[in-house]
């Protein structure tokens, strides 16, 4: 899958696979130590994710509804207490939205975003749950075509990789 970005997602919202085109929208997630390679702590301890999604809070209320998911599906899961124990120390906002209990399954929705290279852009985004209890969901983003959100795509897919060299989102250490 080479025209819009996508990534695969597992239990503790761990990011186990992606696209150059996802490399080139959210930063190389390959110069991550694996461990780090996790929307939560992305979203919650990486200054560079509060700069890129315009609606920051409501990113991270999906993403704490994603760990709230998966606590449900499978309680006492020590991984899991110990990502949500380590983003309560560290973000006064994760404890505060944790303690809400909020779980929903969002399947598809928009995203808006503020990418260092190419400016706002507004993407729909699906999600597509693997057969079984993997917990792993396959989710894509798409601009709607013959649109300015669809020029600044094309642009991020002609720079690939080097969109992070020139400027896109950097992960902080």
């Amino acid at each position: 899958m080479t025209g819009v970005p996508a990534c695969v997602i597992g239990s503790h919202a761990d990011i186990l696979a992606w696209n150059g085109m996802a490399a080139a929208l959210f930063g190389d997630w390959s110069q991550l130590p694996a461990r780090e390679r996790n929307w939560a702590r992305l979203i919650f301890l990486d200054p560079g994710y509060r700069d890129l999604f315009v609606d920051w809070e409501h990113k991270a209320s999906e993403v704490v509804s994603y760990l709230w998911m998966d606590a449900g599906r499978h309680p006492g899961d020590l991984q899991l207490s110990a990502l949500v124990g380590e983003l309560s120390v560290k973000s006064e906002e994760f404890r505060r939205i944790w303690a809400r209990h909020e779980v929903q399954n969002k399947g598809f929705g928009v995203k808006r975003m503020h990418h260092p290279l190419v400016g706002e852009i507004t993407l729909s985004f699906e999600s597509f749950r693997a057969a079984g209890d993997s917990g792993q969901v396959l989710i894509t983003f798409h601009a709607e075509p013959h649109t300015p959100c669809a020029e600044a795509m094309h642009m991020l897919a002609s720079w690939g990789a080097d969109a992070t060299a020139a400027g896109a989102v950097e992960h902080s250490d």
